[in-house]
């Protein structure tokens, strides 16, 4: 059990501030425990409190004991945050040498550059990618990653390399393998047993990579394979006008209309990544759907592909990195910023989605990202926040550098900025030669 001691707790869901001493304590289920409340006022919503007998005192367990006491005076307290659409495989690409060719649109990105790379990716790469991840997931203050991965030639077990290098820095997850016809049948089968292999013992998803291309025969198989596995399906969905072109030539359909006919949108706990080329109709589609819509706005900046809007998609709009980055600060920031001339969103509305992915996870019944997440920011701001004020200091204060201890599971994770899981400089200096071997085979 942790003691947070002297913090100003953030309510994430009502912006209420608390100054108070916070039992945190362990396990996926986890709670929390506020003793000494300073300010008068409404508890933190849906939370468990309790004074309790002192915080130094011992339970009926072991587990009750407090392992650790962090001294949070003058530092703000609040939940951490989660990805709701990250890449692990784009870990080592930093600074790797150009194309053979220089793309000239979104295809020949695909092609020459990320294409290329998924199939280079062997086990070794994919751990080092992922521990990487998880790593700067940590220190931007994530404790959650919705990931969609892809290595074509070396799909068995990479779901599980990627679990297990996320579950040592530990960070919750949850997983899918991008499958696809592109790289011909066989490959896609492989996927599909994969996501299949995985499923039938962890929490994950049914990763799909874009409409164009997946044939009718796998988005099916893969459709059933989400209905008996009680999961959903993770997709790209009209990241590019090209997809859209596809699919009227070869299917008299647009995109949306394709997915909602074959039952993708039917889940839950589906995640459509991207949507910006969607007429009326198709917005519609997933509005009155159970489906969820993440936003990715430096990726679509970066790859000249468009602009986000939310018109007509509803409320269940979360935001993602796309494998550009790991801060979801910096993400939430950049959604406002490009949103201003293009988009239905100001200061609630990007913190709403900033938050959202916390209730696709808790509505769909997905473990790890409970309340005992927490983040503590170092964050001396020289003007006062409030409840009210949040959403300011949000978008023009709080940036990853602030974050100072992150909490996962009710485990310390990050103290003082410095991992205590994994030695990151021997994970760093390991990715380093993995890249190297990646940059050469490509």
């Amino acid at each position: 059990m942790i003691l947070l001691k002297n913090g100003t707790y953030i309510d994430w869901k009502t912006l209420t501030l608390h100054q108070s001493d916070i039992l945190v304590e362990p396990g996926v289920n986890g709670t929390l425990r506020f003793t000494n409340c300073l300010t008068p006022g409404p508890s933190p919503g849906s939370l468990p409190l309790s004074p309790g007998p002192s915080p130094m005192g011992r339970g009926e367990d072991s587990g009750s004991v407090v392992q650790h006491t962090i001294d949070c005076t003058g530092k703000f307290i609040t939940k951490s945050f989660a990805n709701g659409h990250h890449h692990v495989y784009s870990a080592l690409a930093r600074g790797m040498p150009a194309p053979k060719k220089n793309p000239e649109n979104f295809l020949e990105i695909l092609q020459y550059i990320w294409w290329s790379l998924d199939k280079a990716l062997d086990l070794e790469m994919i751990r080092s990618s992922a521990l990487a991840t998880a790593i700067n997931c940590a220190k931007n203050g994530v404790t959650f990653v919705i990931d969609h991965h892809a290595s074509p030639f070396a799909v068995d077990g990479s779901l599980e390399t990627i679990a297990r290098a996320f579950d040592e820095v530990g960070i919750g997850h949850l997983l899918c393998y991008e499958i696809s016809d592109r790289d011909g049948a066989e490959i896609a089968q492989k996927g599909l047993g994969e996501t299949a292999n995985y499923l039938a013992k962890r929490q994950g998803l049914v990763g799909l990579h874009a409409s164009f291309t997946i044939g009718d025969e796998t988005l099916n198989q893969a459709v059933q394979l989400a209905l008996q596995t009680e999961s959903g399906i993770h997709i790209h969905v009209a990241e590019d006008q090209s997809d859209q072109d596809h699919c009227l030539e070869k299917y008299d359909l647009r995109v949306v209309e394709r997915l909602y006919d074959a039952g993708v949108l039917q889940f839950p706990k589906t995640i459509l990544g991207h949507c910006l080329h969607l007429n009326d109709h198709e917005r519609s589609l997933v509005e009155k759907s159970p489906a969820w819509v993440v936003q990715n706005m430096e990726s679509n900046l970066n790859n000249s592909v468009g602009l986000f809007n939310s018109k007509g998609l509803g409320q269940r709009i979360m935001l993602g990195t796309d494998g550009m980055h790991s801060d979801m600060l910096r993400s939430a920031k950049a959604a406002f910023f490009a949103g201003h001339d293009h988009d239905d969103i100001d200061y609630g509305e990007t913190y709403r989605r900033f938050r959202n992915v916390h209730h696709y996870l808790q509505s769909n019944g997905i473990q790890g990202d409970g309340e005992n997440n927490l983040v503590v920011l170092d964050y001396d701001t020289p003007t006062p926040l409030t409840a009210g004020n949040f959403a300011g200091h949000f978008l023009f204060g709080i940036e990853s550098m602030h974050v100072s201890h992150v909490i996962s599971q009710g485990r310390l994770i990050l103290e003082q900025g410095h991992l205590l899981t994994v030695d990151e400089n021997k994970v760093l200096d390991e990715s380093r030669i993995q890249a190297m071997r990646l940059w050469n085979k490509m």
